[in-house]
C-alpha cells in the first residue's frame, strides 16, 4: 500500500478545514490548523510534503505563514488559496513565500488533489536529489582522504626500495648485480613518477579552485630544482624566460599541474640523438598569462593532434609515458578558464601555448 501525502491546510475558517478534510481524507492524510502560529506550530514537529494556506487570514497572511514556514522547515511545498482579486499577494508569495502554485477560491476539488500530487513529487524528488547531494558530498571527501592516504602509503615502501637499491649499489661490484639494481630503481622511479600523475590528475579534475596570488618566478624556482633531482638535465639546454608585471590570481596546484606535464613531456620525447633543448616561457600581462613550453624533440604527427589532449591517448609508440600528461594540461587550463593550442612538426618539435585569465578574488 502506498504511504499517504501529508498535507496541512491552513485556514481561519472551520467550515473550510472541514470541507476540505472531509473530500481529501481517503486519498491524503490531511491535518489542518486555524491559524498561522498553529501551522507552524504543526509543522515544526512534523514532516509535511504540501502545506496549504489561506492568503486572506487575521494574523499572519498566507504569504507572512509562508514566510516563517522556509524558516522553520524549508521542504513542504507550498501552495497559496487567493481570490481574483489578490493578484498582488500573488507576486509577494512567489518572491517572499517561495510558493509553487496558487489555486483560485473556491477551488475545485478535482484542481486541488492534482496539485497536491504534483507538488508532492517535486518534494520527493527535490529529497531524493538532497539525499544524492549528501552522499556526493561524502564520497568526495572520503575520495580526497583515500587519494592522498594511498598515494603517501606507496611513495613510503617506494622510497624505501629506491634508497636500499641505491645503498646496494655502493657495496657490489658485479655488473651484471648492479644492473638488477638499475632495473629496480628505474621500476621505482617509473611507478612513483605514475603516482604522481595520479595525484596530479585529481586536483586538475577534481577539486574546486583555490584562488591565490601566484608568483612565477618563485614557483619555476622551486620546479627548477624538482627537475633537475628528478631527471638528468645535462645533456639539454633548457631556458627560463619570466616576465611578470603585477599580481596575477589563480589556482596555484593547477599551474604546477599544466607546467609539469609540459615540461615532462618535453624532456620524455626528446630525440635519442643530438642535441636538444627545452624553453619555458611566461609573460604575464593585465590580468593574463601566457605559459609557452617548446622543444627541439620527436614532435607529433599531424593525425594524432586533435586527439593527444584526450584520456590516454598516445601520439608514439615510445613506453614512456601515461596517455595523461596533455589530459590533466587541458582540463586544469578549462577549469582556471583559459586555452591552450598545440603546433608540432615530426622530427623538429613541438610548441604548447597556454593562455590563462587572472581569476581575481571579489
Amino acid at each position: 500500500m502506498a504511504k499517504k501525502i501529508n498535507v496541512l491546510y491552513i485556514d481561519d475558517e472551520d467550515n473550510n478545514l472541514s470541507s476540505f478534510k472531509a473530500a481529501l481524507r481517503r486519498e491524503f492524510k490531511v491535518y489542518t490548523a486555524l491559524d498561522a502560529e498553529e501551522g507552524l506550530e504543526l509543522a515544526r514537529t512534523k514532516e509535511f510534503e504540501v502545506v496549504i494556506a489561506d492568503q486572506r487570514m487575521p494574523g499572519l497572511t498566507g504569504v507572512e505563514f509562508f514566510e516563517k514556514l522556509v524558516e522553520v522547515n524549508p521542504n513542504p511545498i507550498r501552495i497559496l488559496l487567493t481570490g481574483y482579486s489578490d493578484i498582488a499577494s500573488v507576486i509577494d508569495a512567489i518572491n517572499r513565500g517561495e510558493v509553487y502554485r496558487f489555486i483560485d477560491k473556491p477551488w475545485n476539488l478535482e484542481q486541488i488533489k492534482n496539485a497536491i500530487i504534483n507538488a508532492s513529487e517535486i518534494y520527493y524528488a527535490r529529497k531524493e536529489l538532497k539525499e544524492k547531494n549528501e552522499r556526493l558530498e561524502k564520497l568526495h571527501t572520503e575520495m580526497n582522504q583515500f587519494v592522498y592516504s594511498l598515494s603517501h602509503e606507496l611513495r613510503g615502501p617506494l622510497m624505501s626500495i629506491s634508497g636500499i637499491s641505491k645503498l646496494a649499489k655502493t657495496e657490489v661490484l658485479e655488473p651484471g648485480i648492479i644492473e638488477y639494481f638499475e632495473m629496480i630503481d628505474s621500476a621505482t622511479l617509473k611507478l612513483d613518477d605514475f603516482i604522481y600523475k595520479m595525484l596530479d590528475f585529481y586536483r586538475s579534475t577534481k577539486i574546486e579552485n583555490k584562488v591565490v596570488p601566484i608568483n612565477f618566478e618563485d614557483i619555476m624556482g622551486q620546479l627548477v630544482d624538482e627537475y633537475n633531482l628528478k631527471w638528468d638535465l645535462s645533456r639539454l639546454d633548457t631556458k627560463l624566460e619570466i616576465e611578470q608585471e603585477g599580481v596575477f590570481y589563480s589556482d596555484e596546484s593547477k599551474i604546477r599541474v599544466i607546467i609539469n606535464n609540459l615540461f615532462s613531456n618535453a624532456y620524455k620525447f626528446q630525440k635519442e640523438s643530438g642535441s636538444g633543448w627545452i624553453c619555458i616561457r611566461i609573460k604575464v600581462r593585465v590580468g593574463n598569462a601566457f605559459l609557452e613550453v617548446s622543444d627541439n624533440g620527436i614532435g607529433i604527427e599531424e593525425k594524432h593532434q586533435t586527439d593527444v589532449f584526450n584520456l590516454f591517448h598516445r601520439a608514439t609508440q615510445r613506453n614512456v609515458g601515461s596517455g595523461l600528461g596533455l589530459y590533466m594540461v587541458k582540463e586544469s587550463v578549462e577549469q582556471l578558464k583559459g586555452t591552450v593550442q598545440l603546433s608540432s612538426e615530426v622530427g623538429k618539435g613541438t610548441v604548447i601555448r597556454v593562455d590563462l585569465p587572472s581569476l581575481e578574488t571579489s
